[in-house]
């Protein structure tokens, strides 16, 4: 969920519960990137279930609580007042309608995005997946055509995002928004405040775009429609591509296909350019590279010093950077480019920007 935006995320995870083959994207989206999962439901270390909440209840008690009497209610009901003009009424409300769901909390503690490569990889790279990507570009070839054109983005990776985060719009999530953001917002200290901001958002969402705030579904997360936006990421980079003067990641596949487009543009995809190329590595220098993070920070004609090399030659000032995943066959180590850092923006984990670049791909050279 967009990371994870998703994701990111978002890319950002419902294949945790069962239903979805994430995690966003923003992941959300790893989750996503705070605007994202694009972008999704975020990373963290597997820990043992949780059975009670945060507030050591009972179960069927957690269950019954009202969230318009939390601690922290008061604070977040003032602030929605005083920064956006909401009534306090409707506000406290809504809150008093969210209902706690110990299995967001629990899913939060299961990321995909914890496998190895090796385990991550056969979730997304089947046979059905591909198929499905090849039929959903055939039926929204028109749209994909005309987000390429608008945006600049290839098609292949449109498709991609939504196949890995929703398995091309068949499964958007079963929760209500409302009941997933208020549950990480008050009941999911590690992340708390950032979710506290994306129930702002999306209180202010369903304002301008009047939505019913008891109704909208989404992930676990809080991340909604094909491509899984969490509601930071839907203000942002959610586009009308329908022209029907209202933006709808839910209903309306031309909003939905042009507003993934659109976020990779935003975040600076280009068109046609390299994502990334396997690369072979001698000695133990090129692992200095591996803490350096994702964005390219190196010119290629710097990568034969750490001994890396490709097949194929990169023109040397290209920026580069260099990851390392646990394969099938042991480790592989792959020289990335901008356009893979861009899909990171979706959901910050390699694991999933490969995930989505391979499956473009397959899709592509099966259609």
């Amino acid at each position: 969920m967009p990371l994870l935006r998703t994701s990111a995320i978002h890319t950002v995870l419902l294949l945790l519960l069962g239903a979805l083959s994430h995690g966003c994207a923003n992941a959300p989206k790893a989750m996503p990137a705070p605007d994202t999962l694009a972008a999704a439901p975020i990373a963290s270390p597997i820990t043992a279930p949780i059975t009670s909440g945060t507030s050591g209840a009972a179960p069927a008690a957690f269950a019954q609580r009202s969230y318009a009497t939390h601690p922290q209610a008061a604070q977040f009901i003032a602030d929605m007042v005083a920064r956006h003009g909401l009534p306090r009424a409707e506000v406290t409300a809504l809150l008093a309608d969210a209902k706690p769901q110990q299995s967001i909390l629990d899913a939060m503690s299961r990321p995909a995005e914890a496998k190895p490569w090796r385990d991550y990889r056969p979730i997304f790279l089947t046979r059905e997946r591909i198929d499905g990507g090849v039929n959903f570009w055939n039926a929204n070839a028109q749209i994909l055509a005309d987000a390429q054109q608008h945006f600049g983005v290839d098609s292949r990776v449109v498709v991609a995002i939504v196949g890995v985060e929703t398995r091309y719009g068949g499964n958007t999530g079963k929760y209500r928004v409302l009941d997933a953001l208020s549950t990480l917002a008050f009941d999911y200290p590690k992340r708390g405040e950032f979710f506290r901001g994306e129930l702002e958002q999306f209180l202010l969402l369903t304002r301008e775009e009047h939505v019913d705030a008891r109704a909208a579904k989404g992930s676990y997360a809080g991340a909604m429609g094909q491509g899984q936006f969490i509601p930071s990421s839907y203000r942002a980079y959610a586009v009308d591509f329908d022209g029907d003067g209202k933006r709808d990641l839910w209903h309306s596949e031309r909003d939905a296909l042009g507003s993934v487009a659109n976020y990779f543009k935003a975040h600076g995809w280009q068109a046609g350019a390299p994502v990334v190329q396997r690369a072979h590595v001698s000695g133990s220098a090129y692992k200095a590279l591996l803490d350096k993070g994702l964005k390219p920070h190196m010119p290629a004609g710097d990568l034969a010093k750490y001994g890396v090399r490709t097949d194929t030659p990169i023109a040397p000032n290209t920026q580069v950077a260099l990851v390392e995943l646990d394969g099938a066959d042991g480790l592989e180590q792959w020289v990335v480019f901008n356009n893979f850092y861009v899909i990171t923006r979706y959901n910050r984990s390699p694991l999933y920007a490969m995930a989505v670049h391979q499956l473009s791909n397959e899709i592509a050279a099966t259609r």
